[in-house]
């Protein structure tokens, strides 16, 4: 199997994890716990082992992640939504990986985030688009652009057209030596969140603590946001796509860190 049909397996399977029917439609526990077990967390349902879709034990390295998750259960009320419990998806699809994906495939394909990033295709001054969108873009885009630059030693021109953005020759692969810095685990939060704003640059300033969660999900939504400032929306449509985007996004930024600094720390002690 290809990289790239893994890495679109991946996302599938953490979607359909958050969409799998457990046992029954309705709330069966009363109690969520997490219990330690050697170096790794695991969390009980009336002390019940929760188990994976493959029936594997749910078992963390993190606590935080084990109290993230618990949490997520917890918060569930007469009816199991599996669908907003973000964390609890990305930790199954660690726990199982089903496909077998690799920290490389991973990866390699986040790159190609790069060719249709958001942040990186501004208006084209020759467009039906509304006057002052470009402006717009280059005022909230371009410092995040240049940060990402700055922060990687790289040079990327955005697209003001349908071509691709212009990398310089080491781009890609200064960014892919970056993304394998990191754990697998934090590599598998930071694909989620990239997806969800199709944006491997906002995800980054993410992460890096440059962006907080809430100013990426908006800058991923400048272009909506000029339209619906101008012609109106809808809001109910709107807002739910913008609370859901947001809190995949706050997921997979808790997932990324919970797995980085445990990573970096035995890294810098080898």
């Amino acid at each position: 199997m290809s990289a790239n049909k893994l890495f679109r397996t991946f996302l599938q399977n953490v979607k359909q994890t958050r969409n799998m029917s457990v046992r029954a439609n309705k709330r069966f526990y009363k109690n969520v716990d997490v219990v330690s077990s050697g170096n790794q967390y695991e969390i009980t349902l009336d002390s019940n082992k929760l188990k994976t879709p493959i029936g594997s034990v749910f078992s963390v390295k993190s606590e935080l992640l084990a109290l993230g998750v618990a949490h997520e259960w917890a918060s569930q009320k007469e009816l199991i939504m599996l669908s907003q419990m973000h964390l609890n998806a990305l930790s199954n699809v660690c726990i199982d990986n089903p496909t077998q994906i690799t920290k490389y495939d991973l990866v390699d394909s986040i790159l190609n985030f790069l060719d249709t990033d958001t942040v990186l295709f501004f208006s084209d001054p020759e467009s039906m688009d509304p006057p002052g969108l470009l402006e717009k873009q280059e005022q909230d885009w371009r410092p995040i652009i240049d940060w990402f630059c700055d922060r990687h030693s790289i040079e990327i021109e955005p697209s003001k057209s349908f071509m691709a953005p212009h990398f310089s020759p080491n781009a890609r692969e200064t960014v892919r030596k970056y993304l394998l810095s990191h754990s697998m685990d934090a590599i598998q939060g930071f694909t989620f969140g990239a997806d969800s704003l199709k944006s491997l640059v906002l995800m980054s300033a993410i992460v890096n603590k440059r962006l907080t969660v809430e100013d990426a999900v908006n800058l991923g939504r400048l272009e909506t946001q000029f339209q619906t400032d101008k012609w109106g929306n809808v809001e109910w449509h709107h807002d739910i796509e913008l609370h859901d985007t947001a809190a995949r996004v706050a997921a997979s930024n808790i997932f990324f860190q919970c797995h980085t600094n445990d990573h970096l720390i035995k890294s810098k002690m080898r």
